[in-house]
């Protein structure tokens, strides 16, 4: 799944060549893409000019002249600029002198539009990139959850997945089954710090390409490269040599170090 690092990326190139277009028309291939009435999306986007374009979390965000189009790409959703359509092609957006497509393999990413950002929105946690550690001390004091599954939370930090909250808590040595309420101060902000690191490296790199993500170019990213833990179950650590493991936390795979990450 598309987490903050790829979705910024994606945000980073289409901004600039976005805003100050018109959208002309809008062709969707696959109604499940679309949260609502298509025919009534396709007239509210038609003759619109883009006046910004921003990231909530994982939600891109096209603010128009009378509205807001929001885009979450799901598990295999990506953003072509200017591409040629293909298979798992779902929307076309006919831009003045160019063309956006929507392309997801699996269909659960989506395309909604409206007055106002969706307010599932409001409901998000602060970003992952910008939340102090104090506050994501606060976020986590008294909670028994696993560590793991309060990072997956939305609702406690927003724009983590499975790839950066497992290589965020490598970085941190903290085991992903830890209680988030027992960390202690020093490894709340050593946490801190490795998401902050990993999400900044991630973003430098265009992203991690484990899967369906290509940027809005069509290249993939490059951070996989640099992947410590993530799906290298059985693999040396990078650090000390053991082998990594493969657990389940949250009903999610969840990769570590049992030398590095004990506690």
């Amino acid at each position: 799944m598309p987490e903050l690092p790829e979705v910024e990326t994606i945000l980073r190139a289409l901004a600039p060549r976005l805003v100050g277009r018109r959208i002309l028309d809008v062709r969707i291939l696959a109604k499940r893409v679309v949260a609502g009435d298509p025919a009534k999306l396709r007239r509210h986007l038609r003759n619109r000019r883009i006046i910004a374009v921003k990231r909530r979390a994982k939600f891109l965000l096209v603010e128009l002249e009378d509205g807001v189009m929001s885009i979450h790409l799901g598990m295999t959703g990506s953003l072509r600029w200017n591409g040629v359509p293909g298979p798992y092609t779902r929307a076309v957006f006919s831009l003045s002198g160019a063309r956006l497509l929507f392309d997801d393999l699996r269909q659960f990413g989506r395309i909604e539009v409206g007055p106002e950002p969706p307010a599932r929105l409001a409901q998000l946690g602060p970003e992952a990139l910008e939340v102090s550690v104090q506050e994501l001390a606060a976020r986590l004091r008294g909670r028994r959850a696993p560590i793991k599954a309060l990072l997956l939370d939305q609702r406690v930090v927003a724009g983590l997945g499975n790839i950066y909250a497992d290589e965020a808590l490598f970085r941190a040595r903290i085991h992903p089954g830890s209680s988030g309420g027992s960390l202690s101060g020093a490894r709340v902000r050593r946490l801190h710090n490795a998401i902050r690191t990993v999400l900044s490296e991630a973003i430098a790199a265009g992203g991690s390409s484990v899967a369906n993500y290509v940027n809005a170019d069509g290249a993939p990213g490059e951070f996989q490269l640099s992947h410590n833990v993530y799906r290298r179950t059985g693999l040396p650590c990078p650090r000390c040599g053991a082998r990594i493991r493969r657990i389940v936390v949250a009903q999610r795979g969840t990769h570590y170090c049992p030398r590095c990450q004990r506690g």
